[in-house]
């Protein structure tokens, strides 16, 4: 009698080590990965993942067996949010995400989406538990419901309710990262749909912001030109760069012969590594610019002062390959670049703006100029023209009155209009 030889997929499932699971094709033709791993309550289950590969369904499964053999519990449906939120955060996102946004992720989950919804059961959570809860956010005191106002060092009204309630800008944060973790439960097959995008939230209004007019900019640059970093302050306003974009640049991302500059890196402050020189946030960001005429004299002028206090410090210049830097050569604390540009509106005699706000006097001043949203959208490294347009809704609008005004009077013809 002879046999029938399994198939070489039995014959890999069979192969694989102990504890690693095992992986097989159902009769619906979808493959099924099933292992054990650990739970909440320290205990041990039996998990089972899908996928339309054989690859796919091992990855997923291995996925979860490397967060088990972590110490993190694998959460499930029958767990509650609080357990799923723990490992997505710790297990997941912490390898998708940076880490100033992983900080803000879990800040968010422990002092809003835990106390809020941390009990209930992931697969019994519904679309009202999720608008119930955000409607209680936008209501509630945040230091009462932190027991925030029993000292005052945290409160300043001890005892009483202060009324301190989140923006509405932070609460749709909050929702946009139970979104993001109840997606992942999605993708992973522990829910059949993300109830949180059932929630609709008002779109919370853009912040305010007061950018630079023209005379207030000549102004900035004219105080700013005696200053150690008046490079920066040309470059930051008249290219629009962000404030870790400026302190991350390299000597070798520019090329003062051909006037261009690269933008690939950013300083931010961690807390783990302290000051580190980190990729761009998004793609979109990684941009070649042009460098105006002034930004490349200014950036001459700022090389050779470099130069001169590399000689001054000796042994004591650290050599870190950034643009701006300390009198040592050691990079520059964003916190502390903030301050001083704070010092400097003051001696221009001008009023009090966020360093930010630099990069939309920018933008403004050219929209205002006329100059296309396209090109303005490359210049700023926004991912969407949508994003660009959004933001300088207010400057468009303004200058289709003025249009509007030019049509008008041209048409009149320079007579006045009738009143008749």
């Amino acid at each position: 009698m002879t046999t029938t030889p399994r198939p070489a997929s039995s014959r890999r499932a069979r192969s694989r080590a102990n504890g690693d699971g095992t992986v097989y094709q159902r009769k619906d033709g979808r493959w099924e990965a099933a292992g054990y791993v650990l739970a909440p309550g320290n205990t041990r289950r039996r998990i089972r993942v899908y996928g339309t590969t054989r690859k796919e369904a091992l990855a997923k499964l291995t996925e979860k067996i490397a967060a088990s053999n972590l110490g993190l519990p694998v959460a499930a449906a029958d767990s509650t949010v609080s357990t799923y939120l723990t490992y997505w955060l710790n297990g997941v996102a912490v390898h998708q995400i940076r880490e100033n946004t992983h900080t803000r992720y879990a800040a968010c989950v422990r002092l809003h989406l835990i106390p809020g919804l941390g009990a209930k059961k992931l697969a019994r959570l519904t679309a009202r538990d999720v608008r119930t809860f955000l409607d209680g956010l936008r209501t509630t005191c945040q230091c009462c419901a932190q027991k925030r106002d029993s000292a005052r060092r945290h409160c300043c009204a001890i005892g009483h309710c202060c009324g301190t309630t989140l923006s509405p800008l932070t609460v749709t944060y909050v929702h946009s990262v139970l979104k993001s973790a109840l997606e992942h439960a999605v993708r992973e097959e522990e829910l059949p749909r993300n109830v949180a995008r059932n929630v609709k939230t008002t779109v919370p209004r853009p912040r305010r912001f007061q950018p630079l007019t023209a005379p207030e900019a000549r102004r900035l640059l004219q105080t700013a030109s005696s200053n150690r970093l008046h490079a920066l302050y040309e470059l930051a306003l008249r290219t629009g760069l962000r404030r870790g974009e400026l302190l991350g640049l390299h000597w070798e991302d520019l090329d003062l012969d051909g006037g261009t500059a690269s933008i690939h890196r950013s300083l931010q402050r961690t807390r783990t590594d302290g000051l580190a020189v980190l990729h761009t946030k998004t793609r979109a960001s990684e941009r070649r610019i042009a460098l105006p005429t002034e930004c490349i004299h200014s950036l001459k002028s700022h090389r050779e002062r470099h130069q001169e206090e590399r000689q001054a410090a000796g042994i004591g210049w650290t050599d870190s390959g950034l643009v701006f830097t300390t009198p040592t050569g050691r990079p520059l604390d964003p916190a502390n670049l903030t301050r001083r540009f704070g010092r400097l509106l003051d001696r221009a005699g001008l009023r009090r703006i966020r360093f930010h706000d630099l990069r939309h006097s920018t933008a403004t001043l050219l929209l205002e100029q006329g100059v296309d949203l396209v090109v303005i959208k490359e210049l700023l490294g926004h991912a969407h023209i949508g994003a660009t347009a959004g933001v300088y809704a207010h400057v468009r609008l303004r200058l289709q009155r003025q249009a509007i005004d030019t049509l008008s009077n041209a048409l009149r013809d320079g007579h006045p209009p009738s009143t008749a």
